[in-house]
């Protein structure tokens, strides 16, 4: 009877383990260089764009699926001696995975994968009002959701 025990093969069984995931849809910003501001030789724009200034620069990684937008200048810093209004206009592009021209307007970003996007910032006077000597500086919120 051993004999017949042996000559039976072993009964196996095989079970699928399923794995699910799910992915939000998500973004990530990091700050690669904050920008510089420059003076307009009329002294009435102060701007990334003008000569000498440079863009502040964030590499954005996403799934899709979210849009990405500048908030209004809220925090600014400026001397004393310049009592007069400025109005700050930011604005963004990008280049990778999500190619954007130039904008200030909120862009809807479908596909997933990694840019860098460029932000640009310029103060304006208007009238008879110039930039006053000393140190301004203003921070613009990049916002991906």
């Amino acid at each position: 009877m051993l004999v017949a025990c042996l000559d039976q093969s072993a009964l196996a069984t095989t079970q699928n383990v399923i794995f699910n995931g799910t992915i939000t849809a998500t973004c990530t910003l990091l700050i690669g260089t904050n920008g510089t501001m420059t003076v307009s030789p009329d002294l009435q724009t102060l701007s990334s764009h003008n000569s000498g200034g440079s863009a502040g620069t964030v590499t954005l990684t996403t799934t899709g699926g979210v849009a990405l937008s500048v908030d209004p200048v809220t925090t600014t810093t400026v001397p004393t001696a310049d009592t007069t209004s400025t109005t700050w206009t930011p604005t963004f592009s990008s280049s990778g995975a999500h190619t954007i021209a130039e904008t200030g307007t909120a862009t809807n970003l479908t596909v997933p994968g990694a840019s860098l996007v460029s932000v640009n910032l310029a103060g304006t006077k208007t009238g008879s009002n110039r930039f006053a000597s000393g140190t301004y500086q203003a921070t613009v919120t990049l916002r991906c959701e």
